[in-house]
């Protein structure tokens, strides 16, 4: 199942990888790989980055930041493409990249000059910012027969799929909720509303994508070769004030 209906695609500016980590899912659909092994690989790809940044090959980093961008696409591809959707990869795929994201600002904060609680703020903000774009995708995957293994609210443990086990779905929605519980209750408090709109707009949800994980991956790759690594994290401070005119603009619409 596609993640929207093809009639209400955007351009999503955080899914560069798609298309080639659709090419690495379609050369895995007859092999016994499945889409867990390829979030292990992207959790292996993100590591490598995170090691980079530490002894500066930030060339290095900037590559393996995309890398685990690309496969990141490729794993939820592979689901859909052997048709085996999981709550247990759905998880998974969230808590290795918030995990992630916390190494990465930590190896920033490790090896600039920029203060710990800096470092604690840009790294909540990113976060919220990831949050909300994914609850106005999920609204919008749901209202239109999308991929529905993300949900609006995840309040509940939900029942495992087919192929998947049950304990593995619980422990893996209990770490989701333990590392995301928080971004999701500020962001509903902050648009509470949302949840009732049918869609948004594609250009809405094409600007907003700037807060998709991927985009911000492809910021960090950018201001790392360019020679900017010490304002990263006071950049994603700033940028975090974002959501306030994104969900200004979602009230208006």
């Amino acid at each position: 199942m596609s993640k929207l209906p093809s009639t209400h695609k955007f351009i999503d500016l955080s899914d560069y990888g798609r298309p080639i980590g659709r090419l690495i899912a379609s050369s895995l659909k007859n092999t016994s790989t499945t889409p867990i092994h390829v979030t292990i690989w992207f959790v292996i790809a993100g590591l490598i980055a995170i090691y980079c940044i530490l002894f500066n090959h930030l060339w290095f980093a900037a590559f393996f930041l995309i890398v685990k961008s690309i496969l990141d696409a490729a794993d939820g591809e592979l689901a859909r493409i052997k048709n085996t959707p999981s709550y247990t990869g759905r998880y998974l795929d969230s808590v290795s990249d918030i995990v992630l994201n916390l190494f990465v600002f930590m190896a920033l904060w490790y090896t600039t000059e920029t203060h710990f609680i800096f470092t604690f703020f840009a790294f909540l903000g990113i976060q919220l910012q990831g949050t909300l774009y994914n609850y106005y995708y999920v609204i919008l995957r749901n209202n239109l027969n999308g991929d529905t293994t993300s949900r609006v609210f995840e309040h509940d443990t939900p029942i495992a799929l087919k192929g998947e086990s049950q304990e593995n779905v619980n422990i893996l929605f209990a770490l989701y909720k333990f590392f995301y519980g928080t971004f999701d209750t500020v962001i509903h408090i902050l648009d509470p509303g949302a949840y009732k709109s049918k869609r948004f707009p594609n250009l809405f949800m094409s600007a907003i994508s700037i807060f998709g994980l991927g985009f911000q991956l492809l910021i960090i790759s950018a201001m790392l070769i360019l020679g900017y690594k010490d304002a990263i994290i006071s950049f994603f401070i700033w940028y975090t004030l974002l959501i306030f005119l994104f969900i200004g603009i979602r009230r208006l619409l």
